[in-house]
């Protein structure tokens, strides 16, 4: 078996090229459209995200970035997991797993009360990991995607 070094990361700049092509692929291979908040958050993840008091978290296998999950700052004070996606040849082995876990810790940190995220029924095991990981289901939110037909919280 092949022993690979793993970690998680903070978004540095020399992500940004990674942080779009990630999610791009993820959301191609879903079948969905790039919508224009995608677009928004993907071309400018420091402007979006990072500078509105949000993190980015990335996960490396032997130094390549083959994941990430966004956390963005919400009005009422939780954070919001976003453009969270892992390669397909780095899945099955936790990586996603660590990812909720950063995006927890930061969340914790900054006080916050809740996670809260927006998915498709479509993506079961991401579905699957979530509820794993104490998310439960919300009923409908406004939300700018229309691929997301899935709203889940855990309170911390």
């Amino acid at each position: 078996m092949t022993h690979h070094q793993d970690r998680i990361v903070v978004f540095v700049p020399a992500h940004r090229d990674a942080w779009k092509r990630l999610n791009t692929d993820w959301l191609i291979e879903g079948g969905f459209a790039l919508e224009a908040k995608d677009h928004l958050t993907l071309d400018d993840p420091e402007g979006q995200i990072l500078s509105r008091g949000g993190h980015i978290f990335f996960a490396e296998r032997d130094g390549l970035p083959v994941g990430c999950c966004g956390l963005i700052a919400m009005a009422d004070g939780g954070y919001e997991v976003t453009k969270m996606t892992v390669r397909a040849e780095a899945r099955g082995g936790g990586l996603a797993l660590r990812l909720l876990q950063a995006c927890e810790a930061a969340a914790r940190d900054a006080g916050a009360h809740r996670l809260y995220l927006e998915t498709s029924s479509t993506l079961g095991p991401a579905l699957g990991l979530y509820a794993r990981f104490g998310f439960v289901h919300l009923p409908p939110q406004p939300t700018p995607y229309a691929r997301a037909d899935v709203w889940m919280e855990k309170r911390l």
